[in-house]
């Protein structure tokens, strides 16, 4: 049987040929020429893009007024300038769609830099793919700038507000009566399960994947599936292990559907606990605890990551934990901490003695 992460991987290659079928029949060539070099998750985002950017061209642009999506051809992109994409950009920070299910009702839609980013890098790619393989005369997106990306500080749950989360999943009570249904049955595990992200630093979609095999309690380890496929052993304290050990009795004795026999964290009815899962289950306590900050899984990532750093002040290891490829990414994302401990450094060097 296929792994979690196979079946996954399987199920979005399937999404992607049918996102693909949506686009002009030219674009099939340049996801086949990048699928040994990209992630399915890239794929699949580039595949999002275009068909936004296409639908945009087809809607606004001057001679494709009378054409499908279909109609369009590789050679169609000689005469999409870069004002085009410009415009698009523009465009694509607010814009309302008629819901598919309902005429009468408007989708709105916003994108902030991030997302112009993102979308310009998918049309970047296509061009280039074209253009170095001489099947159009220029790339009209090297010449866009890139959005300035405003960075964002990092929103993490402070010491006593990572033990409040804690003591709330243990004994739920603030948790509405409806929700304390629920939570005796559930609480071991969650307990498990957010001590797990917080102890680790472990990505939600690499969480879920976790099988009961993946635990190692001789060397309080766990292995992971990262981006890309690498398989790496997250380590864990023994406070982690305490959460985790009464979970895996608790686990031992459930009722598990056919297919989910591996799965380490289990959903009510007895399945592999999905992402939505989590996300929900962190909502809910961290809710409870923090009225200004909102906490997603994400978040618990960056509270590991900003307590190992503070802890160690070794920016490549958290790189290596966190699995970031480029320590780049992780230096931009803690510099605030960074220039913390440079400032603190200046009081360190005495030039007199008192």
């Amino acid at each position: 049987m296929a792994s979690y992460f196979e079946q996954q991987k399987n199920k979005q290659m399937v999404h992607l040929r049918k996102l693909i079928k949506d686009l002009p029949p030219f674009t099939e060539q340049f996801f086949r020429g990048m699928s040994d070099t990209t992630a399915i998750k890239t794929r699949l985002a580039y595949a999002y893009d275009l068909r936004i950017f296409f639908n945009y061209i087809l809607d606004f642009k001057d001679g494709f007024e009378e054409k499908t999506m279909k109609d369009i051809k590789v050679e169609d992109l000689d005469n999409i300038e870069s004002e085009d994409i410009d415009r698009f950009l523009e465009y694509i920070t607010y814009y309302t769609k008629p819901n598919p299910e309902n005429a009468d009702i408007e989708m709105e839609f916003q994108n902030d830099e991030n997302g112009k980013a993102r979308k310009l890098a998918a049309i970047r790619s296509m061009c280039k793919f074209f253009y170095k393989r001489k099947k159009i005369k220029a790339n009209p997106a090297e010449i866009i700038d890139i959005p300035k990306i405003h960075d964002k500080a990092i929103v993490y749950l402070d010491i006593d507000e990572m033990a409040d989360l804690l003591d709330e999943i243990e004994n739920g009570e603030n948790l509405t009566e409806r929700q304390k249904k629920f939570h005796e049955k559930l609480r071991v595990r969650d307990l498990a399960l957010v001590s797990l992200m917080l102890g680790t630093g472990i990505r939600v979609s690499e969480c879920v994947g976790i099988d009961i095999d993946d635990i190692d309690f001789k060397q309080n380890g766990v292995k992971v599936t990262r981006k890309g496929g690498n398989q790496v052993i997250l380590y864990f304290s023994d406070e982690v292990r305490e959460a985790l050990l009464p979970y895996i009795e608790q686990r031992e004795k459930a009722k598990v559907k056919k297919g989910h026999e591996k799965a380490l964290f289990l959903s009510n009815r007895g399945t592999r606990i999905t992402v939505r899962a989590v996300e929900n289950l962190v909502k809910k306590y961290s809710q409870i605890v923090t009225k200004v900050k909102r906490i997603t899984p994400h978040k618990l990532r960056s509270t590991y990551g900003t307590n190992l750093y503070r802890e160690t002040g070794d920016i490549y290891l958290v790189a290596d934990v966190l699995g970031h490829a480029d320590v780049n990414t992780t230096r931009k994302h803690y510099a605030a901490i960074e220039d913390s401990r440079r400032r603190s450094a200046a009081t360190k060097v005495k030039l007199r003695r008192d």
